[in-house]
């Protein structure tokens, strides 16, 4: 394996996060060769910290707003690797996932590849089957979307951004968007790689650490403020999105 890898990080409150997730991302048995880290501004100052890189490695980018989930991906734009991973702040991965996305990648079909995949029965966002994180596949599974680690070659950004119009909700609806693209404009599909019980190292995430990073106050599930997760959806299917299970 030739190609070489970047990782985007996307900070906004979990400083205790961060470190864990650099370690986790030093010791892929695939080098990762350019960390990118976007910050966002907290909204509440006494969470604010800024990404320290004393020797200049890390490229980091600190804002004085808040701008969700949606930017992350068009920083991702300044990467010059072959392939991108994007992780959410509660996400830690074992040392094989940049390993077992490529093997994927190159040996099986090209697309989205994540850790926690989505399979909807509905277009409410109520009814749905996971595949991943809450529950281990032992071969690659096509899913309709997905997160918390989208790994991807970089051509699919252009994917991403072909349709500019603004995003319904700037923290949520980044997932269902990708997956659109991909398929409207390179006829791609989004997958959930091997997550076999008896190898967690091949996984995206830490499932332990997931369940508790991804419950804490700072999870957008927590604090939804009542936002309909499945108006993206709804929109998207409006627009073409072909789902596997709603027709």
């Amino acid at each position: 394996m030739k190609n070489k890898v970047t990782y985007v990080l996307n900070t906004w409150q979990r400083p205790h996060t961060l470190s864990e997730q650099t370690k986790a991302i030093s010791q892929q048995t695939v080098k990762c060769d350019e960390l990118m880290i976007w910050q966002n501004k907290p909204t509440n100052p006494k969470d604010s910290f800024l990404v320290q890189d004393p020797n200049g490695s890390i490229k980091v980018s600190h804002n004085n707003y808040n701008y969700g989930v949606w930017a992350r991906f068009a920083f991702a734009l300044n990467s010059k690797s072959d392939y991108i991973c994007v992780l959410d702040d509660d996400t830690i991965p074992g040392t094989k996932w940049t390993e077992n996305c490529i093997n994927c990648i190159e040996n099986e079909q090209n697309g989205l590849y994540l850790t926690n995949g989505i399979t909807f029965n509905d277009l409410e966002y109520k009814s749905y089957t996971n595949d991943g994180l809450h529950n281990p596949n032992e071969k690659t599974k096509r899913v309709d979307i997905g997160g918390h680690a989208w790994f991807f070659h970089r051509d699919l950004l252009s994917a991403f951004w072909r349709e500019t119009g603004p995003p319904i909700n700037y923290i949520c609806g980044e997932d269902v968007h990708f997956s659109y693209s991909i398929q409207k404009y390179l006829d791609l599909n989004t997958y959930v790689p091997p997550h076999p019980k008896d190898d967690l190292e091949m996984w995206g995430s830490r499932l332990e650490l997931a369940m508790k990073y991804g419950v804490d106050k700072n999870a957008i599930s927590v604090n939804s403020n009542g936002i309909d997760f499945g108006l993206s959806l709804k929109h998207y299917y409006k627009k073409g999105f072909k789902l596997i299970n709603v027709k």
